[in-house]
C-alpha cells in the first residue's frame, strides 16, 4: 500500500490537503469523478501513488450520525493506511453549546489529527460566529489549523452567504495566533479569497473542488480557466506559500489536481511548496527515515502499528514564525 518516499525520488514530499473518505459520502456513484472509482482505502492510496502523493488530510463530515463515530472512523482509517490518510475532525456550532463542548473534549483525546474543519454554508452560521470561540481556543491550545469551506456547495440547500471569505476576515483579525484555511479557494470568490489571504498573515486557501467531473461539458476549457484562476490568485495576493494543492477527492481526480499545479506559469520551487512543502510547514507534519522497528510514528511522535508503512514517518512539529506579505497585487466545481 505504499509507493516511493519523497527523500528516494528526491523531492520534497507532496500533500493533498483536502480528501474525503467516509461511509457517509453522499452518493459516491452521483458524485465521484467517474463512476467506477475504487472509494476505499486501498483505491484512494493507490491514486495517491500514481502522482506521487505521500500524505493526504482525510476531512470527516458533518453528516456522520454522531461525532464519536467520525473521530473513530478517521482512527481506523489512519491506522489502516499506514498514517499515510490524516485525519481531521469536524465540529458543528449549530448543534448547541452542551453538544460543542463534548465534541471539543472528544477532539482533545484524538492524537492524530492535524487540523478542525468547519462547514459554514452546509450549515447556517458564519465564521465569525461567537459559539465558535470555544473551538477556536482549542485549535491555539492544540496549535491545529481551522479549515473552513468555502463557496459553492455540493448540496443545492447549502446557503452560500455563510460561506464567503470576507467572512473569514473579522475571526482572521480576532485570532491572530489561529491558522485559517479557505477551502476550495472560496470558488466563485476566487478574487476575494486572495485578497483575505494577502491581507491577513494566519490565512491560507486550498485548491481543491473546483473544476467538476471529466465528462463536464467543455472540461478542457474550463481545466484552463481553472488553472488561469489559481494562478491569477497566486500572483494578487503575492504569498504562494499560503497556497495548498488540495483534490477535494472523490469529486476530483487526483491526477487532475496535480496537473493544475504543475502547470502553473510559476518558479518550479513555488510549485513543489504548494504540491506539499506549504502543507507540511502549516500542519507542522516533519518527516524523517522510518525506524528500524517496522512501527511508523504517527504525527504527534507516537509509535503506533503500521498496516502498509507509509512512506514517510511523521511527527508534529511546531511550525517557524510566517513571512510578513511582502506583495499584492466562477469556476465550474461543486466542493465538499
Amino acid at each position: 500500500m505504499t509507493g516511493p518516499t519523497a527523500s528516494q525520488v528526491g523531492r520534497p514530499p507532496r500533500v493533498d490537503a483536502h480528501v474525503h473518505l467516509s461511509a457517509w459520502w453522499p452518493e459516491i456513484r452521483r458524485t465521484g469523478y467517474r463512476l467506477d472509482l475504487d472509494y476505499t482505502i486501498p483505491g484512494l492510496i493507490r491514486e495517491m501513488d500514481r502522482s506521487r502523493i505521500d500524505f493526504a488530510l482525510a476531512i470527516q463530515l458533518f453528516q456522520a450520525p454522531s461525532d464519536e463515530e467520525a473521530l473513530a472512523e478517521g482512527r481506523r482509517i489512519f491506522e489502516k493506511s499506514g498514517g499515510r490518510l490524516l485525519p481531521v475532525a469536524t465540529v458543528d456550532p449549530t448543534s448547541g453549546e452542551d453538544a460543542v463542548a463534548a465534541s471539543l473534549r472528544r477532539i482533545e483525546q484524538e492524537p492524530h489529527l492535524v487540523g478542525v474543519k468547519l462547514f459554514p454554508g452546509y450549515r447556517p452560521f458564519y465564521p465569525h460566529d461567537r459559539r465558535l470561540e470555544p473551538v477556536y481556543e482549542l485549535a491555539h491550545r492544540r496549535n491545529l489549523p481551522i479549515l473552513l469551506h468555502q463557496g459553492d456547495t455540493l448540496d443545492g440547500v447549502g446557503l452560500l452567504k455563510f460561506a464567503r471569505p470576507i467572512e473569514v476576515d473579522e475571526v482572521a483579525v480576532r485570532y491572530r495566533d489561529v491558522r485559517f484555511v479557505l477551502c476550495h479557494l472560496g470558488n466563485p470568490w476566487i478574487e476575494e479569497a486572495a485578497e483575505v489571504v494577502y491581507k491577513n498573515p494566519n490565512v491560507y486557501t486550498d485548491t481543491s473542488g473546483l473544476l467538476g467531473p471529466p465528462s463536464s461539458p467543455y472540461f478542457d476549457r474550463a481545466l484552463e480557466h481553472c488553472r488561469e484562476r489559481i494562478e491569477r490568485a497566486v500572483i494578487a495576493s503575492g504569498l504562494p506559500e499560503h497556497f495548498l494543492y488540495g483534490s477535494d477527492w472523490p469529486l476530483e481526480e487526483l491526477a487532475t489536481a496535480t496537473g493544475l499545479i504543475e502547470r502553473l506559469g510559476l518558479s518550479n520551487a513555488d510549485k513543489a511548496a504548494i504540491l506539499g512543502g506549504n502543507a507540511q510547514k502549516l500542519f507542522g507534519l516533519l518527516t524523517k527515515p522510518s525506524p528500524a522497528d517496522p512501527r511508523s510514528l504517527d504525527p504527534c511522535g507516537r509509535s503506533v502499528p503500521c498496516e502498509g508503512r507509509p512512506s514517510q514517518s511523521l511527527r508534529r512539529n511546531k511550525p517557524s514564525p510566517r513571512s510578513t506579505p511582502s506583495g499584492k497585487g466562477p469556476v465550474t466545481g461543486r466542493n465538499a
